[in-house]
């Protein structure tokens, strides 16, 4: 590749991580403060791209990371070692399911870089096709192990974030104190809460009162606070008491809180396993628990029926689902699981949208004609008699009662506890935002 100093070099990294240490987002905040060093400038604060959700193989938030740069001829060779220097440093190697990846690629995004992306977040991609897609174009990638993370990367370079987008701001521990319980102040997120809502989001749950900022894992981070802008997110680090040393802080522009995952099915038979999924059909089953207090129920339309499933963690949402009866039209939202010997095909459900309530219907016996009182039955098929005036009839029958609803047309939503990080939740609708930052909020990191 022979750059041009008006190019920007998309530098795309994933899968350093895994469950017992590391973060692909430290990863790229260390980097950061290297380019700076370097020269570089940031054409876009650093991209988080979460990925599909729901394939197998996912690292713990499969989310991807890009940062895009200008940066001169002399010192694009020496970027290039940094980030495998980085990298080489900070994955963790000796788990099994974690395969480091890295692609350098110069200039405009092309659609079908773009169109990868996309289905990377919404399906199912290959590395075959990434790996065809990085030697059209003439980008560079490397790999470590098995080199998954070099899917990720291509998709974290395709999409722009030219759709709806938030941003995240993520303090880091200091490598001393992460084998340690998080010492951040709980008083403070909650005032926090209070002062930057709505425009910051998922900081509490609402029905536990847990702090969701923190992790809970030996990770690097000590809080992310996702928002609406980066000045928004910025105030709120200023609102947040800690009593541990921050190493390192900064800002990400993402696709966290968006729905950018989901897709629309027209029929039910279009449903696949693992796709994040959006599906309209009639209730056709009263909703059932199982073991673990997991609620149950089946839509149809008129190419099948496919279980929905609303799990414990959902709490509250839970609720809602048991309200629903057979005849319902509801619009469902989640990711497929696959059918098992112990289980049909299953969508794992995010939210859901009741679209039109069908009428719930009681019988009662009928009225005496003559004393209004209610009657009573003689048997199947035998009739009714009043027993305080003695009345009979053969041909009287039930009388239909339709009962008031308590469950109202509406969007319901689990609570923040239970979102993935894709999941929009209630507060950003109306919040949409598009296009590419005109300039980069200062100051957006730290070192």
């Amino acid at each position: 590749m022979k750059p041009q100093m008006d190019e920007v070099l998309h530098i795309g990294i994933d899968d350093t991580d895994s469950p017992r240490m590391g973060c692909t987002t430290y990863v790229a905040a260390l980097l950061v403060e290297s380019f700076i060093k370097l020269g570089a400038s940031f054409v876009d604060y650093p991209n988080i791209i979460r990925l599909n959700p729901n394939v197998p193989w996912k690292t713990r938030g499969n989310g991807a990371l890009c940062l895009r740069i200008s940066i001169g001829n002399r010192q694009l060779a020496r970027a290039k070692e940094v980030v495998i220097e980085t990298l080489e440093k900070n994955s963790d190697f000796t788990y099994l399911g974690t395969d480091p990846g890295a692609v350098f690629y110069l200039g405009d995004v092309t659609p079908d870089v773009t169109t990868f992306a996309g289905r990377a977040i919404q399906d199912i991609v290959t590395m075959t096709e990434a790996l065809k897609l990085i030697k059209t174009h003439s980008a560079e990638a490397i790999g470590f192990k098995k080199g998954r993370g070099i899917i990720g990367a291509l998709a974290a370079i395709g999409d722009r974030l030219l759709g709806d987008h938030t941003y995240e701001l993520i303090a880091y521990r200091s490598p001393q104190n992460r084998a340690t319980s998080r010492r951040v102040d709980p008083t403070s997120v909650a005032e926090m809460d209070q002062q930057t809502k709505p425009l910051t989001f998922n900081n509490l749950d609402p029905e536990t009162g847990r702090i969701l900022i923190t992790p809970r894992g030996p990770d690097p981070i000590l809080y992310g606070v996702r928002g609406e802008s980066p000045e928004i997110v910025e105030e709120a680090r200023k609102l947040i008491k800690v009593g541990e040393e921050i190493e390192r802080w900064a800002i990400f522009r993402t696709n966290h809180g968006t729905d950018s995952h989901l897709k629309t099915v027209q029929t039910i038979n279009q449903i696949r396993p693992y796709r994040p999924t959006i599906a309209r059909g009639i209730v056709a089953t009263l909703p059932w628990v199982i073991q673990g207090r997991h609620v149950f129920f089946t839509i149809k339309d008129d190419t099948g029926q496919i279980d929905c499933a609303a799990y414990e963690p959902t709490g509250k949402f839970r609720t809602v689902i048991r309200q629903l009866i057979q005849g319902d039209l509801v619009e469902v939202y989640g990711g497929i699981r696959p059918a098992a010997p112990s289980h049909p095909q299953t969508i794992n459900l995010e939210k859901i949208k009741v679209l039109k309530l069908a009428p719930k219907v009681t019988y009662q016996n009928p009225r005496c004609p003559k004393c209004d009182r209610r009657m009573k039955s003689m048997g199947a098929g035998k009739g009714f008699r009043c027993d305080k005036c003695g009345f009979r009839s053969v041909k009287a029958k039930k009388v239909p009662l339709e009962l008031p609803r308590s469950l109202k047309k509406d969007l319901y939503i689990p609570p923040p506890r239970a979102h993935r990080h894709l999941t929009k939740p209630v507060s950003r609708y109306g919040k949409e935002k598009y296009g590419l930052p005109s300039k980069l909020f200062e100051p957006w990191h730290n070192p």
